[in-house]
């Protein structure tokens, strides 16, 4: 389309124009096309922003589908968590009957099914991100020095956000000279 190609004019009455009349219509010709071209680079410039920008708006409406989806699972489990607590608790120091441990696994089946997973466990390393200490226990060596020795309470997470840190006891390992 950029090579120029020859134009042949021709007036009303089929007679050749002019010389100079037909240098100053291909001018004139050549200049609409390059100020039509340069409008047409505008225009397929502001499209792609368009495109580009509804692209980025689409990925944001669906991160933002996700947190809204991970915040509403968060506030669930946080209303839910003192009953799943108290079960836990129930369990661990006496006999709990058949029908109260079924409703224990109900509320974590329903916890998994909002995508939340239990964080702490006796033997990890201690992350203050994931872990709150409420006390200490002495550790035999130094490898066991810094490590979770007792959880007390279960943590929470939903993916990589904490809903609630576990409440643990972790070791510590002090040198003797």
């Amino acid at each position: 389309m950029d090579e120029e190609q020859d134009v042949q004019f021709e007036t009303e009455n089929n007679e050749a124009p002019r010389g100079g009349d037909a240098e100053l219509k291909l001018k004139k010709l050549k200049d609409e096309i390059a100020a039509l071209k340069m409008e047409k680079q505008e225009y397929l410039d502001g499209w792609q922003r368009a495109k580009a920008d509804y692209v980025n708006a689409l990925r944001r409406f669906e991160e933002e589908k996700k947190a809204a989806a991970a915040q509403g699972a968060a506030a669930a489990a946080e209303s839910l968590l003192p009953a799943l607590d108290a079960l836990e608790r129930a369990e661990a120091h006496s006999e709990v009957p058949e029908g109260f441990q079924a409703i224990h696994r109900q509320l974590e089946a329903a916890f998994a099914a909002l995508g939340l997973t239990p964080v702490g466990e006796v033997g990890e390393r201690f992350d203050p991100a994931i872990h709150e200490t409420l006390g200490q226990d002495e550790a035999a060596s130094a490898a066991e020095d810094d490590t979770v020795t007792a959880v007390l309470e279960k943590g929470w997470k939903a993916g990589d956000v904490i809903i609630r840190p576990a409440k643990v006891r972790v070791a510590h390992f002090e040198k003797t000279n």
